[in-house]
C-alpha cells in the first residue's frame, strides 16, 4: 500500500465521441485497408476478424488504463480514501469506475461474439456487414459511458490540484477557527506561500508546506477553518480539516484568538477545541493564543483566562505568538517538533520491535586486566607548555575560545596561516608570490632600484648645473634640410595657385540682380559691357544671329548642319552617363565590381533557377501521401 498517491500521473480521460475517434482512427491506421472481392474467403474473413480484435483490444487497453490510473479506495491509505470521500461521493465514485469496467466487460463479449460470426461469412459483403455491426455496438456502449467519463475527467483534474501529503511522515497540523492567524504562522515557518486576508474562509483547502528542524524534514498542514456544530452540519471545507485531525499522525497546533478579530468569542473557539478534542487522542496538542501584539493572555477577563489556562489540567501546554512582530513563533515550532519526536521515541520503546533491536547493539566496556595502573602518556614538552601558559590540563584553548576573546562571530578573523608546517617559521606569513607567464615577478624587481634612482637624479642635476643642456646648437643631417626645402617650395607653389585664382575671380564680369533689371536689349547690354572696359562686337554678332530669321539657302546649307551637327552631337554625348562606373575612382575599382558581379550571378545559378525572383516548387505528390497501404499476402503498393 503506497502512503503518497502520485494523482498527478493521472493521465486525462477524453469524452465519449473522442474516445471513439481515438480508438477506430488508430484501427485504421494500424491495419490493412485493401480487400477485394476475388480473394479467397478466408483471406477476406481474416482481413474483418482482424478489423474487429484490434478495436476490441484498443478499447480495452483504453479502458484498463483509466480503472488501473485511478486509486481504488480500498487500497490507498484511510486518510486519502475519507478525504476523495470528502470531495467526491464515494459511491459515485465507485459507480463511475464500475460502469467503465463494465463498459470495457461488454466491449470484450462483444467482439469474441461477432469473431465467431464472422468465421462463418461466405462473401465480402456479409463479412463486411459483420464489422461494421460489431464496430457499431460497441460505439453504441461506449456512447452511454459519457457522464462516466466526465466525472472521472473532473475527479482527475481536481486530484491533480490536490497537495502530496506523507500520512507517515513528521507533521505539524495548524486548525481552528477562520481568521485566527493559521496562514500566517504557515507562511513563517514553511516556504509556502498561503494567501492570507482579513476575513473568514481565506483557505478552502489543505494547504502543505516544508521546513528543517534539527536535520530532519517536516510537513506543515494549513487546515481550512472550522466552526462549532455538530459533525453532519459541517460543509466540505471544514471537512477536509476533520479528516487531516482524524487520520494524520502529528503533532496539532490548535489556534485562538484572545482579541477576537477574527468574530468568534473566546468562549465560542475553546467550546469548539473541547468539541473536536476526541480528534487530538493520542495526539501532541498545543493551545496557541496568536496576534498577541493586540491582546495577549493577561489582558482578557479572568473567567476567560481560567477558560484558556484549565486545559494545562489535561497535559496541554500553552503558547503565545504574534505573527506581526515576529515573536514566539520559532519557539512554538521548537516545542510542537520536540513533542511530537518524544512521542515518536515513546512508541517505539513501547512496540515489539525494540526489543530485537536492542539484542543487536552491544556497547563494549574495557576491562582491567590487571592490578598495574596505566595512566595516560603526556610528552613532557606539552607539560611544559601547559605549565608556562597556565593552561588547564583539562581544558585547552580552542578557536572558539579565541574567537570569544577576539569579539565574538563577525568582528575575530581566523588566522589560517599559524598552522603552517614550514622549514622556518618566519615564512609563515610571507607574501605568496605573484607569477605571470610562469615567472616569479618578484625575480625581476632589483631591491635597491629606489637607490639607483636617486644616484640617477643626481647626476642630472649636476650636469644640468654644468651647462651640459644650455647648447643651442642643432645637428641636422642634409636628409632634412632637403625635405624642408621642398616642403618650402610646395607651399610657396599653393600660394601662388591660390592667388591666381582669386585674380580669376576678380576679372570674371558677375551680373548682379539690379544689372540684370537694367539690361532689357542688346543695346544696354553692349553699353554694360562698354563700362566694364570689355569689347560688345561679338555679343552683337551673336545676338543679331540668333535673332534674324535663317534663309532657305542657309538652311539647306551642308557646312551649316554639319557645324550644327556635330554640336548637337557634342553636347548628346556630353549629357550620356555611364551607370556602371558611378562612384568608382579608377578602373581598377570597376575591374573589382565586374567580377564580384559576375561572380554572384554564378552563384545564383548553381541551383538552376531563373533569376533572383524564382521560386522553388516542391514535388505536388509524395509517395507517403499518395500511396496505398500493403494489403495481406503482398507487398505491392497501389
Amino acid at each position: 500500500m503506497a502512503s503518497i498517491y502520485n494523482f498527478k500521473k493521472i493521465a486525462p480521460v477524453p469524452e465519449a465521441n473522442d474516445f471513439l475517434d481515438i480508438v477506430l482512427n488508430k484501427t485504421q491506421r494500424k491495419t490493412p485497408t485493401v480487400v477485394h472481392p476475388g480473394y479467397k474467403i478466408t483471406r477476406i474473413r481474416q482481413f474483418y476478424m482482424r478489423k474487429v480484435k484490434f478495436t476490441q483490444e484498443t478499447f480495452d487497453e483504453k479502458l484498463r488504463q483509466i480503472l488501473e490510473e485511478f486509486p481504488v479506495l480500498d487500497s490507498v491509505h484511510p486518510f486519502y480514501a475519507d478525504l476523495m470521500n470528502v470531495l467526491y461521493d464515494k459511491d459515485h465514485y465507485k459507480l463511475a469506475l464500475g460502469q467503465i469496467n463494465t463498459a470495457r466487460h461488454l466491449i470484450d463479449s462483444i467482439g469474441k461474439d461477432y469473431v465467431r460470426l464472422l468465421k462463418f461469412g461466405d462473401s465480402l459483403y456479409r463479412c463486411k456487414q459483420l464489422k461494421r455491426a460489431a464496430l457499431g455496438r460497441m460505439a453504441t456502449v461506449m456512447k452511454r459511458q459519457k457522464d462516466s467519463l466526465s466525472y472521472l475527467e473532473q475527479v482527475r483534474q481536481h486530484l491533480a490540484r490536490l497537495p502530496t501529503i506523507d500520512p507517515n511522515t513528521r507533521t505539524l497540523i495548524v486548525c481552528g477557527y477562520p481568521n485566527v492567524g493559521k496562514s500566517s504562522f504557515m507562511n513563517k515557518v514553511t516556504r509556502a506561500d498561503v494567501d492570507v486576508q482579513p476575513y473568514a474562509f481565506t483557505t478552502k483547502s489543505l494547504f502543505v508546506g516544508h521546513m528543517d528542524y534539527k536535520y530532519l524534514r517536516w510537513q506543515v498542514i494549513d487546515t481550512p477553518g472550522i466552526l462549532d456544530h455538530p459533525l453532519e452540519e459541517r460543509n466540505t471545507i471544514e471537512m477536509q480539516s476533520i479528516t487531516a485531525l482524524a487520520h494524520l499522525r502529528a503533532a496539532v497546533l490548535f489556534f485562538i484568538d484572545l482579541s477576537e478579530q477574527c468574530g468568534y468569542t473566546i468562549q465560542d473557539q475553546m467550546s469548539l477545541f473541547h468539541s473536536i478534542k476526541p480528534l487530538f487522542a493520542n495526539k501532541p496538542t498545543l493551545l496557541v493564543t496568536s496576534k498577541t501584539d493586540v491582546c495577549t493572555l493577561n489582558d482578557v477577563k479572568p473567567e476567560e483566562r481560567q477558560m484558556v489556562e484549565a486545559v494545562r489540567s489535561e497535559s496541554i501546554e500553552l503558547s503565545q505568538l504574534s505573527s506581526y512582530h515576529d515573536t514566539g513563533i520559532i519557539e512554538t515550532r521548537n516545542l510542537a517538533c520536540d513533542k511530537l519526536l518524544q512521542q515518536r521515541v515513546d512508541m517505539k520503546l513501547k512496540g515489539h520491535k525494540v526489543s530485537g533491536v536492542l539484542n543487536k547493539i552491544n556497547v563494549a566496556q574495557p576491562g582491567k586486566r590487571d592490578t598495574v595502573e596505566r595512566p595516560a602518556f603526556i610528552p613532557e614538552s606539552v607539560l611544559k607548555r601547559r605549565q608556562q601558559s597556565g593552561e588547564d590540563q583539562m581544558h585547552r584553548m580552542l578557536e572558539r575560545d579565541l574567537e570569544v576573546e577576539g569579539g565574538g562571530a563577525g568582528v575575530f578573523n581566523v588566522d589560517l596561516k599559524k598552522r603552517y608546517v614550514l622549514a622556518s617559521d618566519e615564512w609563515k606569513y610571507d607574501v605568496i608570490p605573484e607569477i605571470i607567464d610562469g615567472k616569479n615577478v618578484a625575480d625581476f624587481i632589483d631591491p635597491d632600484i629606489e637607490e639607483k634612482l636617486a644616484e640617477l637624479e643626481r647626476e642630472e642635476e649636476k650636469l644640468a648645473a654644468e651647462g651640459l643642456y644650455d647648447s643651442s646648437e642643432e645637428t641636422t643631417d642634409e636628409e632634412d634640410v632637403r625635405i624642408r626645402d621642398i616642403a618650402r617650395r610646395i607651399r610657396e607653389r599653393k600660394q601662388i595657385i591660390a592667388q591666381e585664382s582669386r585674380i580669376k575671380d576678380v576679372n570674371r564680369s558677375k551680373l548682379t540682380t539690379k544689372d540684370k533689371a537694367m539690361i532689357s536689349s542688346t543695346g544696354d547690354f553692349s553699353e554694360h559691357l562698354q563700362r566694364l572696359g570689355l569689347d560688345p562686337t561679338l555679343a552683337d554678332e551673336t545676338a543679331s544671329r540668333i535673332g534674324r530669321k535663317r534663309g532657305r539657302s542657309e538652311s539647306r546649307d551642308p557646312a551649316v548642319k554639319l557645324a550644327r551637327s556635330s554640336s548637337v552631337a557634342a553636347r548628346a554625348v556630353s549629357v550620356i552617363r555611364d551607370r556602371s562606373v558611378m562612384g568608382l575612382k579608377d578602373a581598377r575599382q570597376k575591374l573589382a565590381t565586374e567580377k564580384s558581379k559576375n561572380m554572384s550571378m554564378r552563384r545564383m545559378n548553381r541551383m538552376a533557377r531563373a533569376g533572383e525572383a524564382d521560386r522553388a516548387i516542391m514535388n505536388k505528390m509524395p509517395k507517403h501521401l499518395f500511396s496505398g497501404k500493403r494489403s495481406i499476402g503482398s507487398n505491392d503498393r497501389r
